[in-house]
């Protein structure tokens, strides 16, 4: 039986290539986007769903489950970017942000848990970032809502694995996507103590998203812990710098790395 599959942000960018991939490889898959409606080249049938609101979380699994009578893989793969000095960034867009990367996909796999104990299986993978095992300058809030993410399913873990179910995390670096289309900016302020470093970093970022790599590589690598029975706790995908700043972050004295971050962004 071709296993059933739930993408959340499956339109464009990381999780369509996630969902073409995994639909080629013939699964069975939803994808979701807040207006599907307006998505005329998915190979993957989508599902309205906006995982600020719970209601249409509910209403997206319920069809799901209407249309497949199961769920094996959920994907918790929607997600914004922010960015913009923390003292300067409105706390609506802080809130909104955490409503997005945070409490979304907890209350999609609050939705998705009954109907997985039932089966007594399933996977459930947080795509979280890179950027969450550290403080970032200038996307400190993005940052913070992706480290949560990775200590949440840490917790979940241990909470479902009797149930027969597994969680895992799956941290990107920077993949050529749309993501800084939609990223929140806080505006340059004339004038601000922030104007010349936040601006220069603005840029900076923006050029490590063009340049970044093929999302296919994430496809590939999603499809890889989908056949790992026992998959890992945390997965890192990108290129080695991006990853071994992890490795950095947990042998370096914590003022060494700031001072390398600092470096980095020119601050």
């Amino acid at each position: 039986m071709n296993k059933v599959v739930l993408i959340t942000g499956g339109s464009s960018g990381i999780g369509k290539s996630i969902g073409e991939y995994l639909h080629h490889k013939g699964f069975v898959v939803y994808g979701t986007s807040r207006n599907p409606e307006c998505i005329t080249t998915s190979i993957f049938p989508l599902i309205a769903l906006d995982v600020r609101e719970v209601q249409s979380i509910q209403k997206a699994v319920a069809e799901v489950i209407s249309k497949a009578s199961r769920i094996d893989i959920v994907i918790n793969n929607a997600g914004v970017g922010i960015t913009g000095p923390i003292e300067e960034i409105p706390t609506e867009e802080i809130k909104n942000n955490f409503e997005t990367n945070l409490f979304g996909p907890i209350e999609v796999i609050k939705a998705v848990l009954p109907q997985m104990r039932a089966q007594q299986s399933g996977l459930i993978i947080n795509i979280t970032s890179i950027a969450g095992y550290m403080g970032l300058p200038y996307r400190g809030i993005y940052s913070a809502s992706k480290g949560a993410l990775e200590l949440i399913t840490e917790a979940l873990r241990m909470e479902v694995k009797s149930f027969g179910i597994q969680i895992t995390n799956v941290a990107p670096g920077d993949f050529a996507t749309n993501i800084a289309a939609g990223r929140f900016h806080a505006p340059l302020l004339t004038g601000s103590a922030y104007e010349i470093p936040y601006g220069n970093t603005l840029k900076m970022m923006d050029t490590h998203v063009d340049s970044g790599s093929n999302p296919d590589q994430m496809a590939v690598a999603i499809y890889a812990i989908i056949q790992n029975p026992s998959p890992k706790i945390h997965y890192k995908v990108g290129v080695f710098i991006q990853k071994f700043s992890i490795v950095l972050k947990r042998i370096l004295p914590d003022k060494v790395y700031e001072k390398m971050l600092m470096n980095h962004y020119k601050l």
